[in-house]
């Protein structure tokens, strides 16, 4: 079947009513004019000139004479008229003008598209809101007022402001292009217009292509559908309007309309998935199963999904064109920079600017940014861990210079990090200088990426040079936002060959014979009916403006005339409503479903896979055995005999490849952190006491010192942190509440005649101990945080910050120890009371205890492990459990030293 292109050139090419040289084609699109071209070229048998062909925005702009400027120029320009025409006390900063300046532009746009009167327009809007508001009484209803009383006024001075200049807004242009449009026709009597493919016409291009019809300038060529002048179908919603309503075609006849949607040689699926993932993979299979991806078009109603469908394409698709342009914000580049923007925003919304501070987070996010390295020639410094060594929250140049002095960023720490260099001016220079250096250390696309952003840069540049609009850093990094995302990186490629990737509106005027639409979902296609305007929905509908309904009936049209002349169709929605959807697909399928029943539907169920990965296992080489016996020498400790309960792979990576965790800054105080402070500050209150027994003075003596002691030290494990206010002062303040209620506790007993001595504070004890099938000793070791006697009882004690429960440390059978983590708690105090036993040769006829004191649950005072079976007590750590207990330890330091037994990753440890 031919293309609409092709039988329009045929039907050209046979009239011979003007030289093939002196027309001027028309489309909707600059990519329809490539195939139109190609199609000339094709049915050309004789050597001549080209016709000139042309976009329908290019054209406006040749009969205008007036240049297009982007939205960025615009508000630039708009601005300037705003000030000129709002007092000093009214005026908005430009950062709050751009959020609203930004929809009275495209209101603007509306009006003159559509040749209205924009006196009647905006003052019927103002008599609206004079009526709504008619008795204002706040600020905001006052201003909201006074910016509708100004509107045409802006209107006015703009239109004016820009015509002078020679430049505008499409709708200006169309405005211009409609009042020239007699002058156009009268200069260019030798010239024959041909107009191709149209559908939805603003009243300025009804009113510029009709003088050119009337005039005999000109012929048009429609792409129709009879079902949409038969029936009462939106998609021919313009174009039943056009057949009635226009003079010319009272008298010529409307070319063409044909039957293609009804044809029965269609092969239409409609392929039902959940989530947009699933969609693009089976995409995938389909491009798969047709190898010849020529006269083929993927077309996504959700453009977004671009970067998802270029994932998505196998290998097959050898030759591709992507008519779509990626956004210069999905671009890896862009949050480099926003990284940037982002150190000197929080620098000022921090309040540390005069000091030249930066927030530590945003010196991260920059230094481990895969383009810093780039600058570094990919030679980099663990930054992370680096900041989290010096725990300062905010950090100077000075500080980030001594960090990084390995690598030497000189240059880079001097720009981007000295004082003053947050200024408008000063940003986007040190950007444009980054994009330079980046030049030299990036190929291919990634040269194309820093060229772009080059260009943003000096477009900023240039534009506030010129204008002064930009005073602060927010400002700019919003017109850094917007520009990024309406600047787009096009891709190179074939137009004319391999598979066609387009969004929608591209498809206007091309033919394919497999076409492969996805997301054809309502909200999408047609898109929701939120409209960002200050024209209200029955002012729109009064003046003849565009509402959502007119859209729905665009994109009816596009959709349906896109299936014309296709053989294969394959139409994929979303069932499952997520980010880039609501899950109801579009009233277009359900109308397809009414108009035929050769449909055939298709679901696509992802594949679960069921995730059976093998628990890791490392074995004991040589390397490892030797790593052990280092370990042996050095000494195992209760919490390295714990973390290989908990999991042997973590107690391998800790202890025999010496992975450590990374330093971390710490903006509110660690748990460790607060529990180091505890434990050093009950040190330092009961030292002096250690061999004597306490007294209620003593203890009185100790409460004095708890507020400056807890401070002292929180100053010197928290360095550098701020502990006055927030989390930290809450968590300050809960640490000398602990310490406080221990002392009150431990004051109790003193009042209660029990006698309480001090025996040793934070000491380490050791001993060797021999294993069967083990032939080098290995040291046991730790630190026991207090030994006292009270009454008699010698007793062990752990300190622990968190919660510790009773339950935990009631131990009937040792060999539960190695088999639940709960019970690490007990193999602790258990091994923290046979290193006292073996180093201080106690004797065992005397009573011993062992157990821990838990903050958390202060109230149950000392916790002792209890040997006894249900609800019993037996608190005694004899010779007889001790020696229980050393079977259970010799047996799971046997396990780790064993070479035959590899390190094998725990299934029930808790993530």
């Amino acid at each position: 079947m031919k293309s609409f292109l092709s039988n329009v050139v045929t039907d050209i090419l046979l009239q011979k009513k003007v030289a093939i040289h002196n027309l001027t084609f028309v489309l909707p699109s600059q990519r329809a004019c490539v195939f139109l071209r190609e199609e000339i070229i094709q049915q050309l048998t004789t050597a001549t000139f080209l016709p000139q062909i042309i976009s329908i925005e290019n054209y406006i702009q040749e009969l205008a004479e007036v240049k297009q400027v982007d939205t960025i120029q615009l508000l630039f320009e708009f601005y300037s008229i705003y000030k000129k025409n709002t007092s000093k006390d009214k005026l908005d900063s430009f950062d709050t003008f751009s959020q609203w300046a930004t929809i009275v532009l495209q209101d603007f746009n509306e009006v003159d598209r559509h040749l209205l009167d924009s006196k009647d327009l905006f003052t019927y809007l103002r008599d609206i809101n004079r009526l709504e508001n008619w008795n204002p009484t706040t600020e905001i209803t006052k201003n909201y007022f006074s910016f509708f009383e100004k509107l045409h006024l802006y209107y006015d001075e703009f239109y004016q402001y820009l015509i002078s200049k020679k430049i505008g807004y499409q709708g200006l242009i169309y405005r211009e292009a409609e009042s020239n449009i007699q002058h156009y026709i009268s200069n260019n009597s030798d010239k024959h217009i041909v107009l191709v493919g149209f559908n939805a016409l603003n009243k300025a291009e009804e009113q510029i292509f009709q003088e050119l019809l009337q005039s005999g300038s000109a012929s048009i060529y429609w792409d129709v559908d009879e079902s949409y002048l038969k029936t009462s179908k939106e998609s021919g919603m313009f174009l039943r309007k056009y057949k009635k309503e226009w003079n010319y075609f009272h008298k010529n006849p409307f070319n063409w309309i044909e039957n293609y949607l009804n044809s029965d040689k269609k092969n239409i699926e409609f392929i039902s998935t959940t989530k947009n993932v699933s969609q693009l993979k089976y995409v995938g299979e389909l491009l798969q199963r047709n190898k010849n991806h020529n006269n083929m078009a993927l077309v996504l109603a959700d453009e977004s999904l671009l970067s998802l469908t270029l994932n998505s394409l196998p290998n097959t698709v050898e030759k591709i064109n992507i008519t779509m342009g990626f956004p210069l914000s999905d671009i890896p580049l862009a949050g480099f920079f926003n990284s940037i923007f982002k150190l000197y925003l929080n620098q000022e919304k921090l309040g540390v600017i005069e000091k030249n501070l930066f927030y530590h987070k945003d010196v991260s996010n920059i230094f481990s940014h895969s383009y810093f390295k780039k600058l570094l020639n990919n030679e980099m410094a663990n930054s992370s861990s680096q900041i989290g060594k010096t725990n300062r929250i905010f950090l100077s140049k000075n500080h980030i210079s001594t960090i990084f002095k390995e690598i030497k960023p000189t240059n880079f720490i001097e720009f981007i990090f000295k004082k003053g260099n947050s200024s408008i001016e000063k940003v986007l220079q040190n950007c444009i200088t980054i994009c330079k250096e980046l030049k030299d250390v990036t190929k291919g696309i990634e040269k194309e990426y820093v060229y772009r952003f080059f260009t943003v840069f000096q477009q900023l540049e240039t534009l506030n040079s010129k204008y002064g609009h930009i005073t602060n850093l927010k400002t700019l990094h919003q017109f850094f936002t917007q520009l990024s995302k309406n600047e787009k990186l096009s891709f190179q490629g074939e137009p004319l060959e391999g598979l066609q990737l387009m969004g929608m509106l591209e498809t206007r005027v091309i033919d394919f014979e497999t076409v492969i639409i996805t997301s054809v979902n309502e909200g999408i296609l047609p898109t929701s009916k939120s409209e960002k305007s200050f024209i209200p929905f029955d002012v729109k509908k009064h003046f003849g403006l565009p509402t959502y309904q007119e859209k729905d009936a665009i994109f009816s049209y596009h959709f349906y005339r896109l299936l014309h002349r296709a053989k294969n169709i394959y139409i994929l929605y979303n069932t499952e409503g997520d980010a880039y959807g609501i899950g109801e697909k579009s009233r277009f399928l359900e109308q397809m479903q009414i108009d035929r029943n050769d449909i055939k539907h298709t679901t696509v169920i992802p594949k679960v896979m069921i995730n059976t990965s093998e628990l890791q296992e490392i074995p004991k080489a040589d390397s490892v055995i030797k790593k052990l016996k280092e370990l042996a020498k050095n000494g195992l400790s209760p919490s390295a005999l714990s973390t290989y309960i908990y999991n042997p792979i973590d107690f391998y990576y800790q202890k025999i490849l010496n992975i450590k965790d990374i330093n971390e800054v710490e903006e509110t105080v660690a748990v460790n952190t607060m529990g180091t402070v505890i434990h050093e500050t009950l040190e330092q209150l009961y030292t002096p006491y250690i061999g004597e027994f306490l007294t209620e003075d003593s203890l009185k003596k100790m409460f004095l010192k708890v507020d400056d002691l807890v401070a002292k030290i929180f100053k010197k494990e928290y360095k550098n942190g701020d502990i006055s206010k927030g989390k930290n002062k809450l968590i300050f303040e809960v640490s000398k509440k602990h310490v406080n209620r221990f002392l009150k506790q431990e004051l109790q007993e003193t009042k209660e005649g029990k006698q309480l001595k001090i025996i040793s504070l934070e000491k380490r004890y050791s001993t060797n101990i021999e294993i069967e099938n083990v032939d080098f000793p290995i040291k046991l070791h730790g630190i026991i945080d207090r030994i006292d006697q009270v009454d008699g009882v010698t007793r062990i004690v752990d300190y622990k910050t968190g919660m510790v429960q009773s339950s935990q440390l009631r131990m009937t059978d040792f060999s539960k120890m190695s088999d639940d983590y709960k019970y690490t708690k007990a193999l602790q105090v258990m091994l923290y009371a046979h290193l006292y036993i073996e180093e201080t040769n106690f004797d065992m006829s005397q009573p011993i205890e062992a157990g821990i004191i838990s903050f958390k649950n202060l109230n149950n005072g000392f916790l002792k492990m209890n040997f006894a079976e249900g609800r019993g007590k037996n608190y005694t750590v004899s010779e007889e459990k001790i020696n229980e207990f050393l079977i259970e330890l010799r047996r799971i330091i046997a396990e780790i030293f064993n070479p035959e037994i590899p390190f094998l990753e725990n299934p029930d440890k808790a993530f």
